[in-house]
C-alpha cells in the first residue's frame, strides 16, 4: 500500500465545501465543531473537578458539624443526667482491714456510722441548774405492771435543758424628758438603754425578726408567724421589711469599712452566683475569708464589678476559678484545683457520650492524670495545713508538679472541652500551685462555695428582690451577719446593738478585736 504524501503548500482541495469523507459536510465547518467540541470537553473537566472540591469541601464541613453536634449531644445528655440520680445499685463499700476477711474473695460488708475508734459526740453537761424536781420511786414497774417493788437508797440523776417561751410581749412606756434646741429650733429628746425613738416595736423583736430571714432563712410571713404564735407579737410583713431598711441605714458605714478590709486582707477567696431583680439577671458577687465575709449583688458579671469590690491595686492573693473577670485582680492568685477536677469528670461524661468514630483515644488518659495530679496536690495541701508537711519542701514539690503539668499538657487534642482543659492548664500552671509558694493560701475554693450556700438556698426562699432598696439590703444584712459569726459574735446580739446604738459602737460590737 502505498504511504499516502502531504499535498504541496499551495493545494486546494476542490470538496472543502461538500467533502465525500464528511457525508457531504464541509471541512470547514467539521474542524470548527472539533475545536469548539474539545474545548466544551476540557470546561466539562473543569466544572466536574470544581464539583469534586466542593464536594469534599462539603464532606468536610459535614464532617465537623456532625462532630459539633455530637460533642453538643454528649454535653445536653450529660447535663440532662446531671439532675437525676443514677438507676443503679450503689457500690457496696468493703472495710479492708484483716480480721474481717474471711477467705479470699469473700469479705464482709463495712459496718455503717463513724470509724472505729472515732471519739463520740456527747453533749456538754449543763454547768448550771436552774431547778430541781424530786421524782418519787415509781409504785408499779412500768414494764411488766408488778405491784412487787423495793426501793433502793441511792438516786438517779437526769439533766434536761428545755426552753421557757412568755408567750405575750413586754410593753414598756418611756418617760422622757424633752429640751429646748434654740438651733434646731425644735424640742429634743435622748433614747434610753434597748429604745429605739419612735418605733412601737422594741430592738430585741427587731433583731430576732432579721436574724431568723438572714440567718435561718425564714420568709417574712413566717417569720410573723414564729412571733405571733411564740411571743404573742402582731405585726405585718411591711413592717419586718421596714425593720431591715432600718438597719441597713444604720449599718451602710460598717458595710464600706467591711469593704475595705477585704481589700486590705492577704488571703480573699472570690466567687459569683446568679440572682434574680424584678425578674432581671443579677449576680451576687462574694468576696471573704475565715474572718470576714462581703456581698454585693450587682447587674453585671464583668471585670469592672471585680474591680469595684477588690480595688484597682488589691495586693492579696485571691482563691478563685476559671472566671476570666477576676484575671486583673492581684499579681498571683490560687486557681481552684476542685474546679478542675470537677471539669475533668464533666468532660469524662460527656465524651464518652460520643460516637465511637468521634472519640479521641488521648482524651481519656489525659483526664485521669490531670484529676490524679489535682487530687495529690489538694492532699499535700491538707498535710501543709496541718503541719505534716514542712514549707522547707513545697519548692522542690512545686517543681515537680509543673514538670509533670507539662508533660501530660504536651500532645493536642480534638475534643474541644478538653483541649480547651489542656490549653488552660498548660500555660496557668503557675498559678495551680499558688498554695506551694503562699502559706495560708489553699488549694481549693471550697471556702466561697460554703459561703455562698447560705444565699443559693435564699434564694429558692425569697426568689430574689423587686428593688434597688432590696438589692442593697440583701447584700449588707447576709454580709454582717456571716462576719459576726466568723468573729464569733452572736449575730442577733450584734443586730440588737445595730438598731440601738451608733455606728462606732456597733462596728466594735462585730469584731471580736476591735482594734
Amino acid at each position: 500500500m502505498a504511504r499516502p504524501t502531504y499535498p504541496p503548500y499551495d493545494f486546494i482541495c476542490p470538496y472543502t465545501d461538500n467533502c465525500p469523507h464528511l457525508n457531504g459536510l464541509s471541512t470547514t465547518w467539521v474542524f470548527g465543531q472539533y475545536q469548539r467540541g474539545d474545548d466544551v470537553y476540557h470546561e466539562h473537566l473543569r466544572i466536574i473537578d470544581n464539583f469534586h472540591d466542593a464536594l469534599k469541601n462539603r464532606d468536610e464541613r459535614i464532617r465537623v458539624l456532625e462532630r459539633d453536634n455530637a460533642e453538643l449531644k454528649a454535653k445536653y445528655q450529660a447535663l440532662h443526667q446531671k439532675q437525676f440520680k443514677a438507676n443503679k445499685q450503689k457500690t457496696k463499700y468493703v472495710d479492708r482491714r484483716d480480721d474481717d476477711v474471711t477467705d479470699k474473695g469473700n469479705t464482709k460488708k463495712k459496718k455503717r456510722g463513724v470509724p472505729v475508734g472515732h471519739p463520740g459526740w456527747f453533749r456538754p453537761t449543763p454547768k448550771k441548774i436552774d431547778k430541781t424536781v424530786s421524782v418519787p420511786a415509781p409504785k408499779t414497774c412500768p414494764h411488766c405492771g408488778s405491784d412487787k417493788l423495793t426501793l433502793l437508797p441511792e438516786t438517779a440523776d437526769h439533766i434536761q435543758e428545755d426552753i421557757v417561751i412568755v408567750a405575750r410581749p413586754r410593753v414598756t412606756l418611756y418617760l422622757h424628758g424633752e429640751a429646748y434646741c434654740h438651733r434646731c429650733r425644735r424640742s429634743v429628746m435622748q433614747a434610753a438603754e434597748d429604745e429605739i425613738l419612735h418605733a412601737p416595736i422594741g430592738p430585741v423583736a427587731k433583731s430576732a425578726a432579721i436574724y431568723f430571714r438572714y440567718r435561718i432563712g425564714i420568709s417574712y410571713r413566717k417569720t410573723q408567724e414564729i412571733l405571733r404564735e411564740l411571743f404573742g407579737l402582731d405585726c405585718v410583713p411591711a413592717s419586718l421589711v421596714g425593720f431591715d431598711r432600718k438597719a441597713v441605714n444604720n449599718a451602710t458605714a460598717i458595710y464600706n469599712d467591711l469593704k475595705e478590709k477585704i481589700r486590705t486582707s492577704c488571703v480573699v477567696h472570690a466567687d459569683e452566683t446568679s440572682w434574680r431583680n424584678d425578674g432581671v439577671g443579677h449576680f451576687v458577687w462574694y468576696a471573704g475569708n475565715d474572718d470576714l465575709a462581703f456581698f454585693q449583688i450587682h447587674r453585671h458579671r464583668s471585670a469592672e464589678v471585680a474591680k469595684a469590690i477588690f480595688g484597682e491595686d488589691f495586693a492579696g492573693t485571691p482563691v478563685r476559678d476559671r472566671y476570666a473577670a477576676y484575671n486583673g485582680i492581684g499579681m498571683d492568685w490560687q486557681s481552684c484545683l476542685a474546679h478542675i477536677i470537677t471539669r475533668t469528670k464533666e468532660i469524662s461524661r460527656e465524651h464518652a457520650l460520643l460516637p465511637s468514630a468521634e472519640r479521641d483515644n488521648n482524651v481519656e488518659p489525659f483526664l485521669c492524670r490531670v484529676m490524679d495530679l489535682c487530687i495529690r496536690a489538694c492532699e499535700v495541701g491538707q498535710n501543709l495545713a496541718s503541719g505534716d508537711i514542712l514549707w522547707e519542701t513545697t519548692a522542690s514539690l512545686e517543681k515537680q508538679f509543673v514538670k509533670e503539668i507539662n508533660n501530660i499538657c504536651k500532645q493536642t487534642l480534638r475534643f474541644k472541652p478538653a483541649e480547651t482543659l489542656r490549653a488552660y492548664a498548660g500555660p496557668e500552671q503557675r498559678f495551680l500551685f499558688t498554695f506551694l509558694r503562699r502559706p495560708g493560701v489553699p488549694p481549693t475554693n471550697n471556702q466561697a462555695e460554703q459561703s455562698m450556700r447560705h444565699m443559693v438556698i435564699f434564694r429558692k426562699i425569697c426568689f430574689g428582690t423587686r428593688s434597688e432598696s432590696g438589692l442593697k439590703t440583701h447584700s449588707i444584712l447576709p454580709s454582717l451577719v456571716q462576719t459576726a459569726r466568723r468573729q464569733g459574735v452572736q449575730p442577733r446580739d450584734f443586730l440588737q446593738t445595730l438598731l440601738t446604738a451608733d455606728s462606732a459602737t456597733a462596728q466594735a460590737a462585730l469584731y471580736n478585736n476591735s482594734t
